[in-house]
């Protein structure tokens, strides 16, 4: 199961349209790894050198439940998408820990269509990346 659903959250779900803010915070709740690194990675971006064109997590998860959070998180539509207008960003991922933060709305830039070519996923490859 990719999220936590409170009973209530589930209620709103069956009855109609999902309040934005209660979905985010069910994600927060449910995915605190994936939620703390992109908040990481937003808070470095922010703070960074502006000519950067993004921020990234190169360190593998400490753990099975931390890697499976970070997929769900960014294999999922709803979520991803719900991650990317919380925080205000464009998120790309690569492999099971690879996840980089773009500015918002960066899907049509070079440095973004760079990183999510088959060309970088496959010189992102390793062996020790090869079961995560």
């Amino acid at each position: 199961m990719s999220l936590d659903v409170s009973p209530d959250l589930l209620t709103s779900a069956e009855l109609g349209e999902v309040d934005e803010a209660s979905f985010v915070d069910c994600i927060r709740t449910s995915l605190p790894y994936a939620w703390e690194m992109i908040g990481l990675l937003v808070a470095e971006r922010a703070a960074g050198d502006s000519d950067r064109p993004f921020v990234d997590n190169q360190v593998p998860p400490p753990d099975e439940q931390a890697r499976g959070q970070l997929l769900r998180a960014l294999a999922s539509n709803a979520i991803r998408g719900s991650l990317e207008r919380h925080f205000g960003v464009t998120l790309a991922f690569q492999n099971c820990h690879r996840v980089a933060v773009f500015a918002a709305g960066a899907a049509e830039t070079e440095a973004y269509q760079r990183f999510i070519s088959p060309r970088a996923q496959l010189l992102n490859q390793s062996p020790v990346l090869r079961d995560c």
